[in-house]
């Protein structure tokens, strides 16, 4: 069973069976300070259990987050645009640099990063499909909507879709909506709204919107909630 964990903003944990048949841990976006998140961060890093990965869409501190302390205290490997993995590296981190493309040469898991319409200082701005043997996730990261991600549904159908729904950095609601349309997920999970005033969205306006013009059903996770799937 896939397990995925809000930990506010664009933050979250993702437990998936992994294509060798042994469940991995994946951070995604680890800004575990954002004035949502429900983690106490020394705590969490005093008790936290091995973590497989770090996916880090690009450098924006509210994205990168504590990246750095997270994956020196469990030796997790960093997934991310090239550039962005050069410097990480350099603060001595394990790293997998990559790019938009096909297949990221990452052996127990399915790892495909996509374009991402955005900011960064390091490389592009990416989204990631993450898969193992049960399900495929895609993090959206910061964006704005674009037609190709009707070729994401195309090539890789992930199931579950992560997509910012805040608006004036990314996608807005309507935005949002659009973008379901277009992968076409049996579940989509807002993302990125209401951390700061600019971003105030309605999760429940999403909601409404998507399950009134598509299939796929709206999860409105809470910081802390989780989603067990299938």
């Amino acid at each position: 069973m896939t397990v995925i964990r809000y930990l506010g903003h664009a933050a979250f944990v993702l437990r998936l069976r992994g294509l060798d048949g042994v469940m991995k841990t994946i951070l995604i976006d680890p800004w575990l300070t954002n004035p949502l998140s429900p983690i106490d961060l020394n705590n969490y890093i005093g008790k936290v259990e091995k973590i497989d990965y770090i996916i880090v869409t690009h450098d924006h501190g509210d994205h990168l987050g504590e990246t750095v302390p997270i994956a020196k205290k469990t030796g997790a490997t960093v997934i991310t645009i090239y550039d962005l993995a050069v410097e990480l590296e350099k603060k001595g981190l394990r790293v997998v640099g990559a790019n938009v493309g096909g297949r990221v040469k990452v052996n127990d898991l399915f790892v495909v990063l996509t374009p991402a319409i955005h900011s960064s200082e390091h490389g592009n701005p990416i989204g990631v499909v993450i898969g193992g043997t049960d399900v495929k996730v895609y993090h959206a990261g910061d964006t704005g909507l674009f037609a190709e991600m009707q070729f994401i549904h195309e090539l890789y159908g992930p199931d579950i879709a992560l997509l910012p729904i805040g608006g004036h950095f990314t996608m807005g609601i309507e935005e949002a909506v659009k973008a379901v349309e277009l992968l076409n997920p049996k579940i989509a999970i807002p993302m990125h709204y209401n951390t700061f005033p600019p971003i105030r969205a309605d999760p429940a306006r999403f909601k409404e919107l998507v399950e009134k013009k598509t299939s796929t059903k709206v999860v409105i996770l809470k910081p802390g909630e989780k989603l067990e799937y299938p």
